[in-house]
């Protein structure tokens, strides 16, 4: 039985578990995240940005670089801190949208979160399957997905709707 993935001590994606330990991982440190943001280059003055990412330590690279491997996409980016820890902070980001339909949004439908982090999931995959009808092209449709937006993570009121764009 052949793989499409190299092999070696470095690739532990087929190892028994892996997925699975993604999926804690991510419930415990990941975040989904859909925002409304004012951009004068798109049609209606607005863009949704979506983002899916995992921040750790840099001491903990080999786990996000783990993810990248096992999605297959995605970038590591380094933040350096402003407080008084010394570790630069490292974030594996996947922001591309046909990455999140077609390999992250299906990973966690068939491995699904177990923590209160699920409906921020079902939310943003909402907002994607909206994005990719042109709901977002839409005032109606941009409305409800800062409506949705409003319900996923820190539950902040919409720049969007706070607007007189959205009235």
């Amino acid at each position: 039985m052949s793989s499409h993935n190299p092999s070696g001590a470095e690739n532990q994606q087929e190892r028994p578990g892996a997925k699975e330990w993604a999926v804690g991982f991510v419930d415990g440190e990941g975040c989904f995240s859909i925002s409304v943001v004012r951009n004068s280059t798109c049609r209606l003055g607005w863009q949704v940005q979506h983002e899916f990412s995992v921040v750790q330590a840099a001491p903990s690279r080999s786990a996000l670089e783990f993810l990248r491997e096992l999605f297959g996409c995605g970038t590591l980016i380094e933040n350096r801190r402003h407080d008084n820890h010394r570790d630069v902070l490292l974030r594996f980001s996947v922001k591309r949208r046909r990455d999140l339909v077609d390999v992250v949004v299906p990973f966690f439908e068939e491995r699904p979160l177990r923590t209160a982090k699920r409906h921020d999931f079902k939310r943003f995959a909402q907002v994607l399957q909206s994005m990719e009808a042109g709901e977002h092209l839409e005032e109606d449709g941009l409305r409800r997905i800062a409506q949705e937006t409003e319900l996923m993570n820190r539950r902040q009121r919409s720049r969007y709707l706070e607007s007189s764009e959205a009235i």
